[in-house]
């Protein structure tokens, strides 16, 4: 118990299941993770929905794919800084409830669109622009809630268990989405996706509102801006985990808009084969995650994030030369762990770096690093056109391997980021125990 009377989280657990799963012991955080199941079960099957629907309404033009990835991408970018500094003036459980409103509205009207034999390619474009543009005033909000909730120590274990839940989606959604689309139609899977939404709007409701640290202090939105750029440039560990980070997103994540050209051109197995792709895909990323959460996460972060990178870039090659798709369903798995690994360990070294008042903006530049995938994803789908995807997916990763070893030998920052975490965990770590952003336990885990 902490000076303040409230209750935190014991570094003590009874048995590994006790540790897999010690963040769920906080009410807040089990709603957080119901609304965030909800909503990327929903995402997710949206997007195979919507990479079927592009290459469909384009007459299979693989080049579609990374359009439709790009208008999501694109205001991703642009918007991801106004997001994170208004994340850092509001209750983020506000704006997250509201962006979440939205989204439903702009699914609901391509629903609209489908139900009513409307929808055309550029319609499709501008409403997943729209989500883009959404996104990045949510994304920045939900991953400062979780540290708001859980505290400092228990972000290694919550982010684990939020990649592991947004890795289910990956496994269920797509599969979900790939049966229902032949068995009743496009029109009613979306439907279904409605429904959750609407579950994830309904469990967000019960979190309770959540402010950032000092928003009296705060300038204007531009001078906020500004500062969260100032901040990160400032500070050379977190400025290099973000560039860190940009290796694989940039250079092999591509894969995922791929799958479809896999599936369908490569192997022949149509939808059901993506499904399968992207569920085999799924269950790696939960592997991974649970890895983590299990107690992966340790001082040796470094070490396990340079062999997690060289290993998802070796299973990725390995994939892009399989013969056949069952072949190439176990390395898909094997990749997705070993890049959740790193990706994991990465995000949850920033958040442990920084304090609460730049979190919002330091997670929308993170955002941003997301929404440049769709960048790299159009060149690459424009020379999985010209020439074959394999071979274009198989040299971008190796591209991706040489230059993480460049990082870690011209970066001293990234070598001695063991230290910086700990010096950090130490420092913020004082300010919990005295009784500032203490988590509250549910009863029953008290």
């Amino acid at each position: 118990m902490s000076r303040s009377g409230v209750h935190v989280v014991e570094a003590h657990y009874n048995s590994s299941w006790d540790r897999l799963t010690s963040s769920l012991r906080y009410d807040q955080f089990r709603w957080l993770y119901i609304s965030n199941m909800a909503f990327m079960f929903a995402m997710m099957a949206m997007f195979l929905v919507r990479s079927v629907l592009a290459y469909d309404l384009t007459n299979n033009n693989a080049f579609a794919l990374g359009i439709v990835n790009l208008v999501v991408g694109l205001p991703m970018v642009v918007v991801s800084p106004l997001g994170g500094a208004i994340a850092d003036r509001i209750d983020r459980r506000r704006l997250v409830l509201l962006v979440q409103t939205a989204v439903l509205v702009d699914e609901a009207l391509v629903f609209f669109l489908l139900m009513t034999d409307q929808l055309t390619f550029p319609y499709l474009l501008v409403l997943t622009c729209f989500l883009g543009v959404l996104f990045p005033f949510m994304m920045p909000a939900r991953q400062a809630i979780v540290a708001n909730v859980v505290g400092r120590g228990g972000l290694g274990n919550a982010m684990a268990l939020q990649m592991g839940g947004m890795n289910v989606t990956r496994i269920t959604g797509p599969v979900a989405a790939g049966a229902l689309i032949p068995l009743v139609g496009m029109t009613p899977t979306y439907a279904v996706a409605l429904v959750l939404y609407g579950v994830g709007l309904a469990a967000m409701l019960r979190v309770r509102p959540s402010f950032p640290d000092d928003m009296e202090d705060r300038g204007s939105v531009f001078g906020d801006i500004v500062d969260g750029f100032r901040y990160v440039w400032e500070h050379p560990p977190v400025r290099v985990l973000l560039a860190f980070g940009l290796v694989p997103t940039l250079l092999a994540m591509p894969f995922q808009v791929l799958l479809v050209v896999f599936a369908i051109d490569v192997w022949q197995k149509g939808e059901f084969g993506l499904g399968l792709l992207n569920a085999a895909a799924g269950v790696g990323g939960l592997l991974g995650a649970i890895w983590v959460a299990w107690g992966g996460e340790s001082h040796k972060r470094l070490r396990v994030m340079m062999a997690s990178i060289y290993a998802f870039g070796a299973t990725l090659v390995l994939f892009c030369y399989s013969p056949i798709i069952w072949i190439a369903l176990p390395l898909i798995l094997l990749a997705d762990v070993f890049v959740t690994i790193f990706m994991v360990l990465n995000n949850t070294a920033i958040q442990v770096l920084i304090p609460d008042y730049v979190r919002g903006r330091v997670m929308s530049l993170l955002m941003m690093s997301f929404g440049l995938t769709p960048f790299a994803a159009l060149p690459i789908s424009w020379l999985a056109e010209e020439f074959e995807a394999p071979i274009v997916l198989a040299l971008s990763t190796g591209l991706m391997m040489i230059l993480a070893v460049l990082f870690f030998l011209f970066s001293p920052a990234l070598r001695r980021i063991d230290t910086s975490t700990r010096e950090a965990e130490i420092e913020f770590g004082e300010l919990d125990r005295r009784g500032r952003r203490s988590p509250e336990l549910t009863p029953a885990a008290k």
